[in-house]
């Protein structure tokens, strides 16, 4: 077995082995992955942090060795707090910006250690706000499949995100999401931080929200916003009509 670790801000994680395939998730800087499988141009991976699998560019792998890879699966990790962050690889003396949630290995006094490369960051630690102010400082992020930044979040990578920050680990799709944590028997018991999902016509869990409180909820759907919910689901204003049926409410903490 082979391990990896993104040494750019975002890497595309596609579905298939092709440029055309779509982007089921983002690799963050700083996590890491197994390897699977080596083609010509692309490499299978599953993700150390959520074990989502997919295609990424051969270009883009950078191998990491096990010990390294098992020291950061074992300690807690120094992330990124801000909507972006930069940092300086010291090598030869250029800069990266780090979306939010990134991993900082190794984190020392500053300076944050991939293999022999350097880089100089200094905005760091635990969110010190609380996680609605950081699922807040998401409004107005547009929707995009796959995405899980400020800059492009979907509605799972974007519950994933602020939870992550918060130092809450859940999976990548709503789907995924809804089978872990404990059950809110009814919407009236839904607290801040609760999810909400929704299901379609088929019953399968298709969208997920962050409870701000038991009448609205903060969601990305075309860009992230808040809505009122009620036992039906979710009501927008914008359109003037129901747009996600409630299915189920959990609670992680």
């Amino acid at each position: 077995m082979q391990y990896g670790i993104s040494t750019l801000s975002i890497i595309p994680l596609r579905a298939a082995a092709s440029e055309q395939s779509e982007m089921v998730s983002q690799l963050l800087f700083g996590e890491t992955y197994q390897i699977t499988e080596w083609q010509e141009k692309w490499v299978r991976i599953i993700m150390a942090y959520d074990e989502y699998e997919g295609w990424i560019s051969r270009v883009q792998v950078s191998l990491l060795n096990y010990e390294d890879y098992l020291t950061m699966q074992t300690s807690t990790p120094v992330l990124t707090v801000q909507p972006f962050t930069i940092a300086n690889k010291q090598t030869d003396n250029s800069i990266l910006y780090l979306p939010a949630g990134s991993t900082l290995p190794f984190y020392e006094n500053g300076s944050s250690w991939i293999e022999n490369e350097v880089f100089g960051v200094n905005d760091v630690g635990q969110k010190e706000v609380d996680l609605i102010a950081t699922a807040k400082s998401y409004l107005n992020t547009p929707y995009l499949w796959g995405g899980r930044t400020h800059f492009g979040v979907d509605c799972s990578g974007f519950t994933q995100m602020v939870f992550k920050q918060h130092g809450i680990q859940i999976k990548r799709d709503a789907s995924q999401q809804a089978e872990q944590g404990n059950v809110v028997d009814f919407l009236p018991a839904a607290q801040a931080g609760d999810l909400a999902f929704f299901d379609n016509d088929e019953g399968r869990i298709v969208h997920v929200g962050i409870m701000l409180n038991h009448e609205q909820i903060i969601h990305a759907s075309g860009r992230v916003k808040i809505d009122h919910i009620d036992g039906q689901g979710i009501y927008s204003d914008e359109l003037k009509k129901h747009t996600h049926k409630l299915r189920i409410i959990k609670r992680y903490r």
